[in-house]
């Protein structure tokens, strides 16, 4: 009979455990640096969910697989979170008391109060910081931050009719909320990212999909030792001001580490462009540069790539992982250059795309952009390049291919 391996194991960790892990970067949250999407009034009924022992769901890891070093030597990669940012993100500004960075990104605390009295939880503001029944931020409390007999001292003399034997019981439970369990399913790292998408899809409660576009996001992100995380923000970043220019300010005043990357400076002349012929995402970003740099269509590869897979030897290697970095790195440095862009979108301007909604496939346009170039790179004469762009995008427009 045919052995069915174990493509996944099911744990059950302390919320502790987990919010200590995100510190020490034993698990990487790929998405960190993207806006908090959840509202305060989910980060409150999250903590109301543990507070009384309700389940809040599985988290979903990926586990990276073993790489080969220079020296011979197998190092274990990061443990790769891909379903689960949002809840761990609520639980590290409501309990630990970090910032979030919300969909303006902008930079802010969400505080969750406490009431002792009906045992409720709210998302804390100026009138209940005043009010004395309310404890206006938990992040202290569950942290084991306080003397508890002091605390309890403290809030009956301005609660006086509050019984301490019931109010210690009460904040004792509270300081349990991190040591309740969250299940976590993690994925073996030998598994390709098309089953790894399958069972994401299977599990997942609301349906969402997870593309290979995701997943490459996520292994860029990881990896701190070729700065993923930096390069992962300034695709993100591109892509932001290129439909808004004057999100160039708010980066300059949220993001004193990546202004002094040189990312920023590559990007910086997006704070005067108001062109919206073509306003990638981060998957036109990712498939364009893949395309023009690897000579490869299938994002699936690059993934592999990214882990240090060998398409040779299926071993996993560092020497591929350092080399991929460092060509994707140039990729996006050639897509985002400030006359490559300009000069391509000059070129469908002349072919008659004028507006964006002449343009019907962002996938041509990525593909166009990928050939231009690559044209470039081999030194091919500006006018043959142009001729060229024009007449395949036209074409693959009118015949759909």
């Amino acid at each position: 009979m045919h052995q069915i391996s174990q493509k996944y194991n099911v744990n059950q960790y302390l919320i502790q455990s987990i919010l200590n892990w995100s510190i020490t970067g034993q698990i990487a949250i790929p998405e960190i640096q993207r806006p908090f999407v959840w509202s305060a009034t989910k980060v409150r009924n999250l903590i109301d969910s543990l507070y009384k022992g309700y389940p809040i769901g599985y988290l979903i890891t990926w586990q990276s697989p073993k790489v080969k070093l220079k020296d011979g030597s197998l190092s274990q990669g990061k443990i790769i979170l891909i379903d689960g940012q949002q809840r761990i993100i609520a639980l590290k500004t409501a309990i630990l008391g970090e910032e979030i960075i919300d969909k303006d990104y902008q930079k802010r605390r969400i505080k969750i109060a406490f009431n002792p009295a009906n045992e409720k939880f709210e998302v804390s503001n100026p009138a209940i910081e005043k009010d004395k029944v309310w404890i206006s931020d938990i992040s202290p409390i569950v942290k084991n931050e306080i003397n508890l007999l002091s605390f309890i001292d403290n809030y009956c003399q301005k609660n006086p009719n509050f019984s301490r034997d019931l109010l210690l019981k009460i904040i004792s439970q509270l300081q349990t909320i991190d040591k309740r369990q969250i299940g976590v399913i993690d994925l073996s790292g030998e598994l390709d990212i098309d089953v790894v998408a399958e069972i994401f899809e299977r599990i997942n409660s609301e349906g969402v999909t997870l593309s290979q576009v995701d997943f490459v996001m996520s292994r860029i992100a990881a990896n701190e030792k070729y700065q993923g995380s930096t390069l992962r923000k300034a695709i993100d970043y591109f892509c932001h001001l290129s439909k808004e220019p004057t999100f160039y300010e708010e980066i300059k005043l949220v993001d004193d580490e990546f202004i002094k990357t040189e990312y920023f400076q590559k990007l910086s002349w997006l704070k005067n462009e108001n062109d919206d012929l073509y306003d990638p995402d981060y998957k036109d970003v990712i498939r364009t540069i893949f395309t023009f740099e690897f000579k490869r269509g299938k994002l699936a590869d690059l993934v592999s790539l990214l882990i240090g897979r060998s398409f040779e030897t299926k071993s996993y290697e560092e020497k591929i992982i350092e080399e991929t970095f460092s060509r994707f790195k140039n990729g996006f440095f050639n897509y985002a250059n400030e006359t490559n862009f300009k000069r391509f979108i000059m070129i469908l301007r002349s072919a008659g795309f004028i507006a964006n909604w002449m343009i019907r496939s962002k996938i041509t346009v990525n593909f166009a952009y990928a050939l231009f170039l690559y044209l470039r790179s081999k030194g091919i004469k500006s006018e043959e390049i142009e001729r060229i762009i024009r007449k395949w995008f036209v074409m693959s427009l009118l015949t759909e291919r």
